[in-house]
């Protein structure tokens, strides 16, 4: 059976469902009352458009059904009482002494509690009322795996303090205040798309997401298509450093290439004509990496356009070839990633692979026909695990 994508981030007063009754009888049992809201925040599956956030690029995200839960009701003591069940770790901390990051007894806050706490310090900086709050919650989104767990549980404390407090902001203007609760409060360097993608989905489509105008537009997801989502297991590592090279590597190609093309603000703004024409100028890292940023912006345009006209075979082809991109210019894929992709090549039904995230471990994110998708998750899981004596998750998200 299919899955629908939840969409955009939701609170609801109303009746829980499945999905909903752990987290509302754990909040019973826990706070001796019924919640007075359930929110409800999905992690998000980049299609196609990686690393070209930061060189002002367009990116294609979709909402997953994978989501963070909550259930919550108001702490008339100015305090905040989580209870995160998967960790089964619970903490207070006061509104009031936000800026020192530590609980009521004066400890440092655990790191999972940084990012609602962070919610609430950015919100209050965007002069918004923040209640007490009593709160459990808990997510399936796997952590670590590049389907933005993190965003999915700041979008999901920011629409909570909404419901609660009765104040009403545009998605996108929820999506910044916590991707500044991120960047400053956790300290975590991010771009918008993760919470963008949490707060602004729409079901059943993908999210043309513009990082310099901020500009966003629905796209059609194909009918009669899967998106399936396989977990490699090896976790990201040396991220950081490694994101911030190729993050210089693309300045310092602007910076040379601003010598042919003196307009120029980022890589955004090169043609692939024009890069063809110059690239001879650069280093070779340079060169790699700027050629993968320049592609792949194109092929974002590409793949817009082959979602409008139901494309689904352009779509797919595009997804191979940004994987190639990310593993051999770009570098950022892994021996892992590399032979969950090129197992979907011998199987039935699938359109097209690709590593989704920032890569360096994590997930890649597969284009499969309905009717092939049980069949491909099966033998998808049996192959890697052959290949590789590991075993792969693979999750059909929509």
């Amino acid at each position: 059976m299919v899955s629908n994508i939840s969409g955009a981030a939701q609170p609801s007063t109303g009746t829980p469902n499945g999905k909903d009754m752990d987290v509302t009888q754990e909040y019973e049992r826990e706070f001796g009352s019924k919640p007075a809201c359930i929110s409800r925040a999905p992690g998000r599956v980049n299609l196609i458009g990686e690393h070209v956030d930061y060189n002002d690029g367009p990116v294609l995200p979709a909402a997953i059904d994978r989501e963070v839960n909550i259930a919550s009701g108001v702490n008339p003591n100015n305090l905040v009482r989580l209870f995160a069940l998967d960790l089964d770790e619970k903490v207070t901390f006061g509104l009031d002494r936000l800026n020192v990051k530590v609980d009521i007894d004066g400890s440092p806050l655990p790191a999972w509690a940084l990012y609602p706490a962070g919610v609430a310090w950015s919100l209050m900086e965007a002069g918004l009322e923040v209640k007490g709050l009593n709160a459990c919650f808990t997510s399936n989104v796997p952590i670590g795996a590049g389907l933005s767990s993190s965003a999915a549980i700041e979008v999901g404390f920011g629409v909570t303090w909404q419901a609660l407090a009765g104040w009403d902001i545009k998605p996108l203007e929820l999506a910044q205040i916590c991707q500044r609760a991120e960047n400053e409060y956790v300290g975590l360097s991010c771009g918008l798309m993760d919470q963008f993608a949490s707060a602004c989905g729409v079901e059943n489509h993908a999210l043309y997401f513009d990082t310099r105008s901020l500009e966003y537009q629905p796209a059609p997801l194909p009918k009669g298509v899967n998106i399936i989502i396989a977990d490699s297991g090896v976790r990201r590592s040396l991220t950081t450093s490694a994101y911030n090279e190729r993050r210089a590597s693309c300045e310092k190609a602007v910076e040379l290439l601003r010598e042919y093309l003196p307009d120029i603000g980022s890589l955004r703004d090169v043609s692939p004509v024009e890069f063809a024409a110059y690239k001879e100028f650069l280093p070779e890292i340079e060169r790699m990496r700027a050629e993968h940023i320049v592609k792949e912006i194109a092929r974002v345009q590409s793949a817009l356009s082959a979602l409008r006209r139901s494309d689904d075979l352009a779509f797919g082809a595009l997804m191979y070839s940004s994987h190639a991109s990310l593993r051999d210019l770009y570098e950022v894929s892994t021996p892992e990633l590399d032979i969950l992709v090129e197992l979907t090549r011998d199987l039935p039904g699938c359109l097209g692979a690709r590593l989704t995230g920032a890569g360096f471990g994590g997930c890649t994110v597969n284009l499969v026909r309905q009717e092939n998708s049980v069949e491909f998750m099966e033998k998808l899981e049996c192959g890697y695990q052959e290949r590789t004596g590991r075993e792969a998750r693979v999750y059909l998200c929509y």
